[in-house]
């Protein structure tokens, strides 16, 4: 992010997340396909899988394609780093899932795409988390009076889908820091360009990157950004999907090893559970 600070938002459009081949030059970003990558012996594999060290393992998980786009998303969000998903849909369904598991509460604005409100409100319940809606989201004291004690994570679209509300993205986001949970917001219908969430105390923003952010209506995708900002590790009896090991992934601590004092330099606790 550091060599992109000074750009303007339409360099960062064109340019950030991406320098020419090495090899040929090509100003175009390549397209690999490819599902698997080379190691330069058995320790740089090791550092990769242990994220010791950045680097390409296999598609699933990073493409050097997707990653430029990650990186340009990022930086247009002002954020740490991105993960693309399939779709917009799926972007707010990992976001949520991944903070909130069985017995868990989520807060959400009332006002939101028809099928956000499905996956919250039939969905996610099917799996043990709970949504609470706030209908009046203008209200602060709305918002303080739907948390619980399991209360996860907040969740609103900063402009809504179709009715387009606006919510008080930074008041919204001090009573969920008062509560000591992220404050996950769905940028689609604004886009950074007209406002980045993060500047108003958001922790997450989620995109359907399908609509105004590509531009053209011609693919189908979804991300996920991280501010870095929210600190999992302060609670750790709240978060234990970050403050526990992970058995799915080689029992890595995100909030220990990818965290605020994390290897990287950046608190990436967050974008590496999504993605891993």
């Amino acid at each position: 992010m550091s060599e992109t600070n000074n750009w303007a938002f339409e360099t960062l459009q064109i340019h950030a997340g991406q320098t020419p081949d090495p090899t040929t030059g090509s100003r175009s970003l390549p397209i690999y396909q490819t599902t698997a990558y080379q190691f330069r012996d058995t320790q740089h594999a090791a550092n990769l899988f242990g994220i010791a060290e950045a680097g390409n393992v296999y598609t699933r998980i990073n493409n050097p394609t997707q990653d430029a786009v990650e990186q340009r998303i990022a930086a247009l969000e002002g954020g740490v780093a991105s993960l693309l998903v399939s779709s917009g849909m799926a972007a707010t369904a990992l976001a949520i899932m991944n903070v909130a598991e069985a017995g868990d509460h989520v807060v959400s604005s009332s006002n939101v795409y028809g099928g956000t409100f499905n996956l919250f409100n039939y969905t996610l319940p099917k799996y043990g988390i709970e949504v609470t809606f706030v209908n009046d989201t203008g209200n602060m004291d709305a918002w303080r009076k739907a948390v619980k004690p399991n209360t996860k994570a907040f969740f609103g679209e900063g402009i809504s889908n179709p009715l387009g509300a606006v919510l008080d993205i930074e008041a919204i986001g001090q009573v969920a820091h008062e509560a000591g949970v992220p404050w996950i917001v769905d940028n689609t219908i604004a886009t950074p360009y007209v406002t980045k969430p993060f500047e108003y105390g958001a922790d997450i923003v989620t995109h359907s990157a399908t609509k105004f952010l590509s531009g053209h209506g011609n693919a189908m995708v979804g991300a996920i950004v991280d501010s870095g900002n929210f600190d999992f590790a302060k609670n750790p009896e709240k978060f234990p999907g970050f403050n526990k090991p992970d058995a799915s992934y080689n029992n890595l601590v995100y909030a220990q090893t990818l965290g605020v004092n994390g290897s990287f330099g950046a608190n990436l606790a967050f974008i590496f559970k999504a993605r891993l």
